[in-house]
């Protein structure tokens, strides 16, 4: 490989050797030259432009030096001959070649650009997806501990009548059986979730949060630590993974608070009617300055990804007065196919 980019940079060099001996020598007794050698210079010209463009190497400099060598020997005796070869070899391939090699370089930088731009697109991409994957992971662990619970208690139940003295043979046999069942079931809803637990993108990192916290208990820990915030309205008992998103949003949002708006009032409102549950957390244009170095995650694109496989919609961004508002809807009880997705 490291031959055949010596052989064509030797070989670009000659191609622009020729061109510039055959400027020069087309430039030697210009007052003599006929008219389809005088148009022989634009074609120098934009050979000397293509060559800049495309076929530029190392040391071309020492070429066009070289090439003008020989214009010093026709000065000696007539000076006004050579430097006329010396002004057409500057003027037909110096010049068009210069601008070449900056139009080359120029398309090359908007190339690096558009590569450049590309990248971040991808490594983007590969955040909101990791970002999402952490989510769905997260939700599992919240379905494993909710059916866990339910399981081993239909498992408890079962084996409670099991040992009911006055069950016939048959139904003693049926209880057992859905006990087994149940505790399978149990095993096979751990192992799902120890997989995707084990996959990456998983943080490995326990819950920081109790983990049947409420969002009155949520807002009271940000209060206790420093944090303006305010609860108006209550969900209520919600389902399990309705009951989590709720959590997850309002957790997410009071940090996102505490790191981009410090010293912000923030206010959190949960309101619930007929067709479902609306979560609005908003804050103040910050009071201190940001972190600089609190730089941005990909929390909201986690959300985004919970509030979506329940069913629901997320927006969140500006309120137009320094503020930041992220508001979410979800349904009281989303769909069995969206929850399984």
């Amino acid at each position: 490989m490291r031959t055949g980019r010596r052989w064509t940079a030797w070989r670009n060099r000659v191609v622009l050797a020729v061109i510039a001996l055959a400027c020069v020598a087309n430039g030697l007794y210009l007052a003599q030259v006929p008219a389809w050698r005088q148009l022989l210079f634009a074609v120098l010209a934009v050979a000397a432009y293509l060559h800049g463009r495309h076929l530029t190497s190392r040391r071309d400099w020492l070429v066009l030096a070289l090439s003008a060598a020989p214009t010093g020997l026709f000065m000696v005796p007539d000076f006004w001959n050579g430097g006329t070869a010396l002004l057409t070899l500057g003027v037909f391939v110096v010049l068009p070649w210069l601008a070449g090699r900056f139009r080359g370089q120029q398309a090359a930088l908007v190339q690096a650009g558009r590569e450049r731009v590309a990248q971040l697109e991808r490594e983007r991409e590969l955040i909101a997806e990791r970002a999402r994957l952490r989510e769905r992971a997260r939700i599992a662990a919240d379905m494993h501990d909710s059916l866990g619970h339910e399981l081993a208690l239909i498992a408890l139940r079962a084996g409670a009548l099991e040992l009911a003295p006055d069950l016939t043979e048959r139904n003693r046999e049926a209880a057992a059986g859905l006990r087994a069942s149940a505790v399978t079931a149990t095993d096979r809803l751990r192992r799902t979730v120890g997989v995707l637990r084990d996959g990456r993108p998983w943080d490995g990192r326990a819950p920081t949060e109790p983990p049947d916290e409420s969002v009155e208990r949520l807002v009271e820990r940000a209060r206790a630590a420093g944090l303006s915030v305010e609860l108006h309205g209550s969900a209520g008992p919600l389902p399990p993974l309705v009951d989590r998103a709720v959590h997850r949003v309002v957790q997410e949002s009071l940090t996102n608070a505490a790191r981009h708006a410090p010293g912000a009032e923030v206010r959190v409102e949960v309101v619930r009617d007929a067709e479902g549950i609306t979560v609005t957390v908003a804050n103040e244009a910050p009071a201190d300055t940001p972190d600089p170095s609190s730089g941005g995650g990909s929390g909201l694109a986690g959300l985004r990804e919970r509030v979506r496989l329940l069913d629901g919609t997320l927006r969140a961004g500006p309120d137009g007065a320094g503020g930041f508002t992220v508001t979410a809807r979800l349904p009281e009880n989303p769909s069995e196919s969206e929850v399984s997705r």
